[in-house]
C-alpha cells in the first residue's frame, strides 16, 4: 500500500485517520463530508485533497491502511507462537480490543465498510476483501494444530461461523442501535468460541482443557 500520508508526523497521520474514521463510522459513504473530516482532523479541505485526489480514494487508503495496522499488531511473535485454534482466535480478540482503543471509531467503519453493497465504493471493497481473506486463513493458522480437531468438524468452516455469527451481531447492532459495544462484542465472541469448541474438538482435548482450568 502506498503510504499518502508519509511526509507526516504519526500524530498528525493519526489525527486524519481518526477523523476519517468517525465521519466515514457514522455516516453513509455518500453522506460523509470531507469538509468535516479535514475539520476534525485540524487541516483545510484542500489540504486533505493534496493527500487524497477524491473522497473514494480516502476511503480505501483507509480501510487499507486500518487492515495492515491490525495486521502487523496481532502478528507479532507470541501470535505464532500459539497452537491451539481456539486461544488464538482468543488472543487476536484481545489484541483488537486493545486497538479500539486507540482508533474509537474503527468499530463503526469497518461495520459501514463490511456492509457496502449499495454504496460507490462496494467493487472495490468487496474484490479486496476476496483478496485478502483467499490467504489468511493460512497466513494466520499455519502453527495451529489441526489434529485436535473432530474428523467431520472442519477448521475453515468454524472460523466462517464465528465471522458470520460476528457480522450477524453487528449488523443487528447498527440496525437497532446505530452503534456496536467493542465489549460486548468481545463477550459473545467468546461465548460462540466456546460453543463452537465444544462441537469441533475431539473429547480428549475438552477434557484436557478441563483440568488445566480445575487446577488453576
Amino acid at each position: 500500500m502506498e503510504d499518502k500520508l508519509s511526509s507526516l508526523s504519526e500524530e498528525k497521520k493519526k489525527a486524519i485517520v481518526n477523523a476519517a474514521l468517525e465521519v466515514f463510522g457514522t455516516c453513509e459513504y455518500k453522506r460523509a463530508s470531507t469538509d468535516l473530516i479535514a475539520a476534525k482532523a485540524g487541516i483545510s479541505k484542500g489540504l486533505l485533497f493534496y493527500y487524497f485526489k477524491n473522497k473514494k480514494e480516502l476511503y480505501m487508503y483507509l480501510f487499507e491502511y486500518v487492515f495492515e495496522k491490525v495486521g502487523s499488531r496481532l502478528l507479532d511473535s507470541h501470535f505464532f507462537e500459539i497452537t491451539d485454534f481456539f486461544e488464538l482466535l482468543a488472543y487476536t480478540t484481545e489484541k483488537k480490543a486493545r486497538i479500539l482503543s486507540e482508533f474509537p471509531y474503527l468499530m463503526e467503519y469497518s461495520v459501514r465498510a463490511f456492509f457496502t453493497s449499495r454504496e460507490d465504493v462496494s467493487e472495490e471493497m468487496n474484490s479486496f476483501m476476496k483478496n485478502q481473506i483467499a490467504t489468511m486463513f493460512e497466513d494466520y493458522c499455519k502453527n495451529v494444530d489441526m489434529t485436535k480437531f473432530r474428523e467431520d468438524a472442519e477448521p475453515r468452516e468454524i472460523l466462517h461461523m464465528l465471522i458470520w455469527l460476528t457480522d450477524g451481531y453487528m449488523h443487528q447492532r447498527m440496525f437497532y442501535t446505530d452503534t456496536v459495544d467493542a465489549d460486548l462484542l468481545m463477550q459473545q465472541f467468546r461465548k460462540w468460541s466456546e460453543m463452537l469448541k465444544r462441537i469441533a474438538y475431539k473429547e480428549e482435548y475438552l477434557t484436557e482443557m478441563v483440568g488445566r482450568r480445575q487446577e488453576i
